[in-house]
């Protein structure tokens, strides 16, 4: 249950937490939860996979910080199957940024990352078949920050994606907890409202402007991006790329940084073509995009219990 509990904990889009743990005395079955998809963000279920993989990473390294030995499969469609037997406990500093981990969507300082940090973090999401381009040059960050602006615009003007936006909001901490999953709104700083006026300020007051400005002052706050490109299209690889997602993210975490998604070009399906050139990797699909620096600390996002994940 101890190790469930650390595997949901991982980054997910929308924190929809889709994945569901299936407990035999083969191990440990991760299966995708499709009743928890975002049809009109990710339509071909793109990010639903990647979010297993990062949940399989945080499984696999807290069951051998925990003393399990720990072989993990994945098949085609992307279920992952992980054989648990008995090890020696080790210590694993990204064991301990599990819980520490956060998406922080807030301005941070600009300060430069050491580059002796930059290449840890490269190192850390080196898995096969992915690779992870970081840029820090303020010319490239302002190029990605222009690329998301522009994806943001187009999002924000399509109904279906505001729409299901909407439903992923929290106003409160008592919805946050009672449903313990969706997008509280006091992680991103904004104002927290009771639950029968929270959709109404969100119809009155949301504003493309206003978004894309605040986004372009976040993206140009930060030390760095980082690009994550998967050599193929397809839900193994997706899920491999989540799996050095979650390793650079609790890497990050390890080292003091804050980090948060900004997938915009990747979710909007024209601009893709455009950040690929951007990476250097012309021709490919990049699968994520990272914004990382020094912030400050938000609100935690809410988890939804280990019985609600557990077939």
């Amino acid at each position: 249950m101890d190790l469930i509990r650390y595997a949901s904990l991982a980054a997910n889009s929308h924190n929809t937490q889709p994945w569901l743990f299936q407990v035999g005395n083969e191990g440990i079955r991760l299966l995708p939860d499709f009743a928890r998809r975002t049809p009109v963000v990710d339509p071909d279920d793109h990010h639903l996979f990647v979010s297993l993989g990062c949940a399989a990473e945080n499984l696999a390294i807290s069951a051998e910080a925990m003393g399990y030995t720990c072989a993990g499969t994945c098949t085609d469609d992307g279920i992952m199957q992980f054989q648990l037997g008995a090890g020696v406990a080790r210590s694993d500093p990204l064991f301990g940024a599990i819980a520490r981990r956060q998406s922080t969507r807030a301005l941070y300082d600009g300060r430069p990352v050491p580059n002796n940090h930059l290449d840890i973090l490269v190192q850390s999401a080196m898995r096969p078949g992915v690779r992870v381009v970081l840029m820090t040059d303020a010319r490239q960050i302002g190029q990605m920050r222009d690329l998301a602006v522009a994806g943001n615009n187009v999002q924000l003007g399509d109904p279906g994606f505001v729409g299901e936006l909407k439903r992923w909001l929290r106003f409160n901490p008592r919805a946050a907890m009672a449903k313990g999953d969706g997008l509280y709104t006091a992680c991103t700083g904004n104002p927290v409202l009771p639950d029968w006026l929270g959709p109404h300020a969100f119809d009155l007051f949301l504003n493309a402007k206003v978004e894309n400005d605040k986004l372009a002052r976040q993206i140009a706050s930060s030390s760095g991006l980082a690009i994550f490109i998967g050599d193929r299209a397809g839900r193994a690889s997706w899920v491999e790329t989540g799996r050095a997602c979650q390793r650079f993210l609790l890497t990050a975490a390890q080292l003091g940084l804050k980090s948060a998604f900004i997938n915009q070009p990747v979710e909007v399906t024209p601009f893709r073509s455009e950040l690929a050139v951007l990476a250097g990797e012309a021709g490919k699909r990049p699968d994520l995009v990272l914004r990382f620096g020094y912030g400050p600390t938000m609100p935690y996002a809410p988890r939804r219990p280990v019985s609600a994940v557990l077939i």
